[in-house]
């Protein structure tokens, strides 16, 4: 990890990353230790402090652990395959969905109904993992569709027959 006047990058076996605090925040490292604080009192100055210490802490987590998201595959004839690093899914249209990850993320398919997405940056793993439910979300019928592993999707009754 290496602080250099308001930014902070962190190097290690998953990736690299880096961050820039705003002008009105100081990072300081004691031992182990990094201690962000702020150099006034107002409400934008608080919500900055408790942001950047998570973007910090967050950085350090994903350069040597990472961050993954599963999510799963709900329907007959749905399924999901990789094709080099690209994401191929069948979800009931006409075509299939083709998904290329971005730069730092890998797809990973179990069988063909769990999809994990991992990488170092949690707002681009996040955000891809959304991506992939954005092409079919699970819908309150049936529950078909694609979910995040252990999400509850509310039921709604069918149609009532009199």
């Amino acid at each position: 990890m290496t602080i250099s006047g308001a930014r902070v990058s962190a190097k290690g076996p998953k990736g690299e990353l880096e961050v820039t605090l705003p002008p009105i925040l100081a990072i300081e490292q004691d031992g182990d230790f990094l201690k962000v604080s702020r150099h006034a009192d107002h409400k934008q100055a608080r919500s900055y402090h408790g942001l950047f210490a998570r973007l910090v802490s967050n950085i350090l987590i994903g350069v040597s652990v990472g961050f993954s998201k599963r999510l799963e595959i709900i329907g007959v004839g749905y399924r999901a395959q990789m094709e080099g690093a690209n994401l191929v899914m069948q979800l009931g249209f006409s075509h299939p969905v083709v998904i290329e990850p971005p730069e730092g993320i890998t797809l990973a398919v179990e069988g063909n109904q769990k999809i994990e997405v991992s990488g170092c940056d949690k707002q681009v793993v996040g955000q891809t993992a959304a991506r992939i439910r954005r092409c079919r979300p699970p819908e309150p019928y049936k529950g078909k569709g694609i979910r995040y592993e252990g999400e509850w999707v509310r039921r709604k009754a069918g149609k009532a027959l009199a």
